[in-house]
């Protein structure tokens, strides 16, 4: 299936490993221009590289989300380069466990600095291409948002606030036409969640009494998985799907976990 996506520019926050490097590839195989933001430089350009020998183009900017003025910065500086954006991925964050119990005010409120208000801040610096190209806005949330986990308050919190954050957008947004929706992510089989499993004492134990919970397959969700989801929420094919919060997710979040 010809998703349409030839040509056109997205912004994927915390783009080049991970998740978000899963959808910079996918967005790079249909024919799309991913610009994908990151903090480290050779993470980032050797993605380019691994894009451009493929015959594939894609643009990386480096840059701290949480530094103040970096939005602003990136969005300039892509208008400059392309002259339009075509749809925003916003991706970037960590679960950086910061509770109630083991936390404080203050590592609170830099948890939200660095998993939420740059989702904001994207947002409204692109609005302006966007009510141009139509486009549309994909925010990356998890399955916290929705269940609960314990211990991470700040994370849970900016989730939270990104799938309300997603159905207000959606609900402003409509005299533009611009569609906002949401991916919630659960148990994904990134580098991230594997450098979280070798925290355990036996990771190979732990893994599979995660996946023994996972109705469907009882296998972790593989990040292309969420890319493809999120491809196709990004194209013309998902037209009249706005304000959704999709949960890819073999079945972990909603389905009675006596089916497993």
């Amino acid at each position: 299936m010809d998703l349409n996506l030839k040509h056109k520019k997205i912004i994927i926050t915390g783009g080049t490993q991970g998740i978000g490097g899963a959808i910079s590839r996918i967005l790079a195989e249909e024919g799309a221009i991913p610009i994908f933001i990151g903090r480290k430089k050779e993470t980032g350009e050797a993605l380019v590289e691994e894009l451009r020998e493929k015959g594939q183009e894609s643009f990386f900017i480096q840059a701290d989300l949480s530094e103040k003025g970096s939005c602003k910065m990136i969005v300039e500086k892509v208008l400059q380069e392309f002259k339009e954006i075509h749809a925003l991925v916003n991706n970037a964050g960590i679960n950086d466990n910061i509770g109630l119990e083991k936390g404080s005010p203050e590592k609170f409120q830099i948890s939200l600095l660095s998993n939420l208000q740059h989702y904001y801040d994207m947002a409204h610096y692109c609005l302006p291409a966007l009510k141009e190209s139509k486009g549309n806005i994909l925010n990356i949330s998890s399955k916290v948002a929705l269940s609960g986990q314990g211990g991470t308050s700040g994370y849970a919190a900016a989730k939270g606030a990104q799938t309300a954050l997603t159905r207000e957008w959606a609900a402003e947004l409509l005299p533009y036409k611009i569609r906002v929706n949401a991916i919630l992510p659960a148990e994904v089989a990134t580098p991230q969640y594997k450098s979280w499993l070798e925290s355990f004492d036996n990771p190979k134990e732990k893994k599979l009494h995660i996946e023994n919970r996972i109705p469907f397959e009882h296998r972790m969700t593989t990040p292309e998985e969420i890319a493809w989801t999120a491809a196709f929420l990004l194209s013309d094919k998902s037209s009249h799907t706005t304000g959704q919060l999709i949960v890819p997710d073999g079945g972990y979040l909603h389905l009675d976990r006596s089916l497993t």
